[in-house]
């Protein structure tokens, strides 16, 4: 069991409240954390403001070389970090420990990125309103930064915030998710433990709504990151202020498969994106738009792949798929299964709970106007819409408040030059799922799934400023 500690800086506190956090599989205490309020959001903003004259002043060098220390903190406790995860989210073990290595991953990534941050110098005088002088742009680091992060992937996730940030020359108010206080308190402690570390760069506080209130309406921040849902999102835009916000927020992730496609291959790795992580993936594949020509054969071909998907322990190294967030969230998907039978669909896999354990479900014969296509599912449910046409398919994939990320399987590379074309959301994924994220990339969307850009290259962006310079 992790017993997770307040940091107000490098300061390590304790409070009398304590929360739990039980396993959503077999209900044991896995974690503790201090229960914080508003008066510790504020003072803990209140550091990090004091902490940046610091963190801005530190050396490349510096920066770079804490970077580089919390992976390998992160290899030696790798199997450490695994377990808290599964132990926390139910995520199955052979998974956290892919996320592990994801995390480790990404600050690498973003020490790299950090060498090539830099700015241009500018010919001021080549319009005749200008005059010689030597001038160019740089990027600084923004200011304080709070970040708060989801439970699906509670270490790799903080990573893209934490690692270009405090490598960006910001101090930070972390508020990771109620579900997986450990995983955030020991990814900080790295951080905070590192002989590299920055004093006071990193804080972490633990809390819901109040907490994070205060963190996003304070006028301390210059840099509020959130992954998160659409609700939330819309709280803190109209609560923010005048600061940069960079918001990840839900998907409605959908593929068409052409009837050129491998549909094998496509059946295959649509079961996977589908139901990965227990469906809880902003790009999880909910809407599969098949054309009608293959839609038989590939209904029959999914819902056979689905059914040899091992759904278990996810402490067994063979499990796919272990158990959803929460007692809740199983009710909430059988609601979504009961309500599209209701309106005409059929299940041709999965859609019950099995001791306690919520089974991947493909729905078939699915239409349009159907809620479950419609809003965002977060679940392991994944519906099957027969199409005419891609003309078909890309009108009802982009008709839909989300955009960020659709596929398409073919073997037509002038239907891979329309999708290119016409799918309206912030990533496109060709021949797979559009549940890939490779770190290395930007990552975003479109619409309501959200404004700014993930992946250390483009995160650094978001936590720095432009500061123009001209000498005479």
């Amino acid at each position: 069991m992790v017993e997770a500690k307040l940091f107000m800086g490098s300061d390590i506190l304790d409070k009398p409240q304590k929360g739990e956090r039980k396993s959503p599989y077999d209900g044991r205490v896995v974690a503790t954390y201090p229960l914080c309020s508003a008066e510790d959001a504020q003072a803990a903003l209140q550091v990090a403001e004091r902490a940046f004259e610091r963190t801005k002043k530190a050396p490349l060098s510096q920066r770079i070389a804490w970077l580089r220390d919390v992976a390998a903190r992160l290899k030696e406790e790798k199997e450490l970090f695994a377990r808290t995860i599964t132990d926390e989210i139910g995520k199955p073990i052979r998974f956290s420990r892919i996320e592990v290595d994801r995390c480790i991953e990404t600050v690498e990534l973003t020490a790299d990125a950090l060498t090539h941050l830099r700015g241009e110098t500018l010919p001021t005088d080549a319009t005749p309103s200008g005059r010689k002088s030597t001038a160019f742009w740089r990027r600084v680091p923004a200011g304080v930064v709070v970040a708060i992060t989801p439970f699906n992937f509670p270490l790799n996730l903080a990573a893209h915030k934490l690692a270009p940030a405090l490598g960006a020359g910001c101090a930070v108010v972390l508020k990771p998710t109620p579900e997986a206080p450990g995983t955030g308190y020991l990814f900080a402690r790295a951080f905070i433990e590192s002989e590299y570390a920055v004093p006071d760069a990193l804080s972490v506080v633990y809390g819901d709504a109040e907490v994070g209130g205060a963190l996003v309406s304070s006028p301390i921040p210059r840099v509020v990151s959130f992954t998160g849902s659409v609700p939330v999102g819309r709280i803190i835009t109209q609560s923010a202020g005048i600061k940069k916000v960079s918001l990840e927020l839900g998907g409605n992730a959908a593929t068409f498969v052409e009837k050129s496609a491998d549909v094998a291959h496509a059946a295959a790795r649509c079961a996977f994106g589908a139901f990965v992580n227990s469906g809880q993936v902003c790009i999880s594949l909910q809407r599969i738009y098949v054309d009608a020509a293959i839609y038989d054969d590939f209904a029959a071909a999914i819902a056979e792949e689905t059914k040899k998907l091992k759904v278990g322990s996810p402490y067994d190294d063979d499990t796919f798929m272990g158990p959803l967030i929460n007692d809740e969230a199983n009710e909430r998907a059988m609601n979504w299964v009961r309500s599209a039978i209701k309106e005409g669909a059929r299940c041709i896999a999965g859609g019950e709970i099995e001791e306690g354990l919520f089974m991947p479900t493909v729905m078939a014969d699915v239409t349009d106007d159907m809620a479950i296509v419609c809003e965002e599912v977060f679940a392991p449910i994944v519906s099957l819409v027969r199409v005419e046409s891609f003309d078909e398919a890309v009108k009802k994939m982009n008709d839909s408040p989300y955009g960020l990320q659709f596929s398409i399987f073919t073997n037509d590379l002038k239907m891979t030059q329309r999708a290119l074309d016409e799918f309206e959301c912030g990533g496109i994924v060709v021949n797979d799922v559009p549940t890939v994220r490779f770190d290395i990339q930007p990552y975003g969307g479109m619409k309501l799934s959200g404004v700014g850009r993930e992946g250390p290259q483009f995160a650094l962006e978001e936590f720095t400023e432009i500061q123009s310079v001209v000498i005479f």
